[in-house]
């Protein structure tokens, strides 16, 4: 079986989506490329999150075709393929409609930043991409077009939910976790009154900290 090793990281770790409260139902869906094959393992459609295994893992190539797998992959499978023939240093992508991200997501507003936690991770805003269908690469190339302009390794998709990127799987699975973490805070904010903006000096002070010497 191809890619064992990357079958069994993206398997287990589509369970942090639910325990995160990510997703609802079979919603959602993370995969990982193969560094050395460049091949994608990514979780099948429809099923729901306590039966993914490893095997049921859908291994396809970077155009989406499946190279191996009994079920269909995800039906945002062309999309993630997309991001990841054009940001090569990308080697996990997570897709969630988590409840207070996709809030901001479903009246088109970025979340801005307010939060020192938000300046470490996202180095500024989460930004909020264009509405785009899903099924094909549409989704892909505006996710793709979004990140390129911002440090923020997450999108919230207008009408949609977020995807995050990262060097593998469990690092765009943080970027999850964290956008869900913030646009909740940052709402509650809101509901308080005029959050206090952050200088975009140190917010960059605070990203360039977090990225070079922050932790082991």
């Amino acid at each position: 079986m191809k890619l064992q090793a990357l079958r069994e990281e993206v398997a287990v770790l589509h369970q942090e989506l639910p325990r995160r409260n990510l997703v609802a139902w079979t919603s959602g869906n993370l995969s990982g490329r193969d560094a050395e094959s460049g091949l994608i393992v990514i979780k099948p459609t429809g099923l729901k999150y306590e039966d993914l295994t490893p095997e049921s893992m859908v291994v396809v190539n970077t155009e989406g075709r499946t190279v191996e797998g009994d079920h269909k992959p995800s039906s945002d499978t062309a999309s993630h393929c997309y991001i990841y023939r054009e940001m090569p240093e990308v080697h996990g992508i997570v897709h969630t409609h988590s409840a207070y991200a996709t809030a901001w997501a479903a009246v088109g507003r970025a979340i801005p930043c307010f939060l020192t936690a938000m300046a470490d991770e996202f180095g500024g805003p989460i930004p909020c991409g264009g509405f785009a269908p899903i099924g094909g690469e549409e989704i892909g190339e505006e996710v793709v077009r979004v990140l390129t302009e911002h440090t923020s390794p997450a999108v919230v998709m207008q009408n949609h939910g977020v995807f995050a990127v990262g060097a593998s799987p469990e690092e765009a699975i943080k970027a999850a976790v964290m956008c869900e973490d913030v646009a909740r805070t940052s709402f509650l904010a809101t509901r308080l009154g005029e959050p206090v903006p952050i200088d975009p000096e140190d917010i960059a002070r605070l990203h360039r900290r977090y990225t070079t010497q922050y932790g082991q």
